[in-house]
């Protein structure tokens, strides 16, 4: 233990800024560089790439932050396997953390990254030797194409160490985490493609040619008197927009607790906890799991062909069969539409809400525990700010209990919904998939109120012992 304790001090990492607290715009200069150098690296193709079999998981690349192709192929992928592995450890009490102390925290995040670096190395090879992402088929047989798979694997593991760089700059000099960042950028920018791009795209259902963006090419379906066509582009749109009114609803709804300060009668604030207490970071476990067990269920059919876990077919390259076939969410509405639905459909999507929602609140409840949310962790910020509620004696422990009260509940009652949410708009068939939207959302959501808290404290410095600040 002794070696691994002196390896994970010995990790390379971003310095913290020396100064305690930053500005806004100090934050916002050191935000807007680490999105313009990922968007630079998802625009950089790996060397000596010639098959690139995991183009065709456009929805999973979404999720994973990732370009399939370029520098950034890994994108967010080991990051947050390392963060699921060290969660269900902690979790289950393999090995506990203690996240009460400093030394536990940084005993916690010295094993997360340790592993995002072991999973970075074992994904590029994983991707490159299992077919995933190949060097040119002339060269098979001759000693250069093993030359060429070590090269890319080298390629990979340097853009996943600078993802994992520009996610320890996001956090500790920006707004929110890279991670988050990543997925919002990726999530937006599919988003206002499928909706807006005018480049054609493949025939419609009437043998005419529409544009890829769902807005042009309803206005298009509707000229060339193709109903059905028109009749998914606008539920495909409608969805859409209910996801984020939804989204940004449940975001705002918070459960306020009326609080006092010990020195100062007569004066007291609500602290609020919001409804979806874990934010996104349930639906961004749960969804790249998912499109990890798919990613690997592509990788083993090359290794194995096809097998119990997943099988997809050889011609067209979809998913068909297996157990993440089953996890998957079929497009109801459009099968509806169209005239393609069958019943077993309705399992499919049955079973893939019951995982969403199960998969949300396991991480939701191992992430309380592992991020400091918890009611003990809560107590002790509210004690440190002079905080107490009212009409009683200032006790850590009372606000404890009281906090127990809500924070459980919520945890659950916030899991479900946005495990829910995110199920419904992907068998709705909403732009992007309804975990992206979802995703989308709440990352900037999230970020608008960082930002705007920010903003706060650099106008009203008072406010900062009150806020954390």
């Amino acid at each position: 233990m002794s070696l691994f304790n002196s390896l994970i001090n010995n990790l390379p990492e971003v310095a913290p800024p020396t100064q305690r607290r930053l500005s806004f715009r100090e934050k916002l200069k050191w935000t807007s560089i680490a999105l313009v150098i990922y968007f630079v690296m998802g625009l950089m193709p790996l060397f000596g790439l010639g098959q690139n079999a995991l183009q065709r998981f456009e929805f999973l690349s979404i999720i994973l932050a990732a370009q399939f192709g370029s520098i950034i192929s890994l994108g967010i992928g080991p990051i947050v396997t390392a963060s699921i592995v060290l969660q269900l450890v902690n979790g289950s009490g393999l090995y506990k953390f203690d996240l009460t102390t400093p030394e536990g925290k940084k005993k916690f995040q010295g094993w997360q990254k340790l592993l995002a670096i072991f999973f970075i190395i074992f994904e590029a090879f994983i991707y490159v030797f299992m077919g995933g992402l190949s060097p040119a088929e002339s060269l098979q047989g001759t000693p250069l194409y093993f030359q060429m798979q070590l090269i890319l694997v080298f390629q990979l593991f340097l853009g996943g160490m600078l993802i994992l760089f520009l996610d320890e700059v996001v956090s500790k000099w920006g707004f929110g985490s890279g991670i988050s960042l990543f997925i919002a950028a990726g999530v937006s920018q599919e988003i206002f493609t499928q909706a807006f791009n005018w480049l054609p795209g493949p025939g419609g259902l009437s043998g005419v040619t529409y544009s890829i963006g769902a807005v042009p090419a309803l206005f298009q379906a509707l000229a060339a008197g193709d109903p059905t066509t028109a009749l998914i582009k606008i539920t495909t749109i409608i969805a859409t927009i209910a996801v984020f009114v939804v989204a940004v609803y449940a975001q705002a709804m918070k459960v306020e607790i009326p609080l006092s300060f010990g020195r100062i009668r007569g004066h007291g604030i609500r602290w609020p906890l919001a409804f979806i207490y874990t934010s996104n970071i349930p639906v961004i476990l749960v969804a790249a799991l998912m499109a990890n067990f798919q990613l690997w269920g592509r990788l083993l059919q090359n290794l194995l062909g096809p097998n119990f876990f997943a099988r997809f077919s050889e011609s067209t390259g979809q998913l068909v069969g297996g157990f993440v076939f089953w996890i998957q969410p079929p497009s109801i509405i459009s099968n509806l539409v169209t005239g393609t639905f069958i019943g077993s459909q309705l399992m499919q999507a049955a079973l893939y809400m019951v995982f969403m929602i199960a998969g949300s609140i396991l991480f939701s409840i191992f992430w309380v525990q592992t991020a400091g949310m918890d009611a003990q962790s809560q107590a002790k910020q509210m004690m440190a700010s002079g905080l107490q509620i009212p009409g009683f004696r200032r006790d850590e422990r009372v606000l404890e209990r009281l906090l127990d009260r809500y924070i459980w509940p919520l945890t659950v009652m916030g899991a479900i919904t946005v495990g829910a949410l995110s199920a419904i708009a992907d068998v709705t068939g909403a732009l992007s998939r309804g975990t992206g939207i979802l995703l989308a959302v709440m990352i900037v959501y999230k970020l608008y109120e960082d930002i705007a808290k920010q903003h706060m404290m650099d106008m009203y410095p008072g406010l900062r012992k009150f806020m954390g600040g």
